[in-house]
């Protein structure tokens, strides 16, 4: 598998519970939640169909700030985003970008990786509560 970034898990879950669950978990992580957007309702007023595709952004400046302090253009990045989206198949994914990757794609250095460290255990425990999925 390339190294494109991407972390995806498949739902036990239907969508809109699997939204519900990941938007939870954030809330009980103290994580705002800044915009939803439902692709789905924008391809419908499009005049277009969709299968479910809605992308969650959030994030907390706490934990983002010191990869912004450390290269602005990780602010591109920045704030954090989850998509849940469901395949030809009808299963159910959550995809988001890997905290490493991140750092990685701004050469944001050893002084960093405390932080994005962190990052990406939350980000494991939210997709696992989210998507019911068994730890690997």
């Amino acid at each position: 598998m390339p190294d494109d970034g991407l972390i995806s898990l498949r739902s036990a879950h239907s969508g809109q519970e699997t939204i519900a669950r990941v938007e939870a978990e954030l809330a009980a992580k103290g994580v705002t939640v800044f915009a939803k957007i439902d692709h789905v309702a924008g391809a419908s007023a499009a005049g277009m169909t969709l299968r479910l595709t809605t992308l969650i952004i959030f994030g907390n400046a706490r934990a983002g700030t010191p990869l912004t302090q450390t290269c602005q253009r990780a602010g591109i990045d920045l704030p954090l985003k989850a998509l849940v989206w469901e395949d030809w198949d009808g299963t159910v994914w959550l995809s988001y970008n890997d905290p490493a990757w991140i750092a990685r794609r701004h050469s944001l250095g050893p002084q960093i990786e405390p932080a994005v460290h962190a990052m990406s255990a939350m980000l494991a425990a939210i997709a696992l509560k989210g998507t019911g999925a068994d730890p690997a």
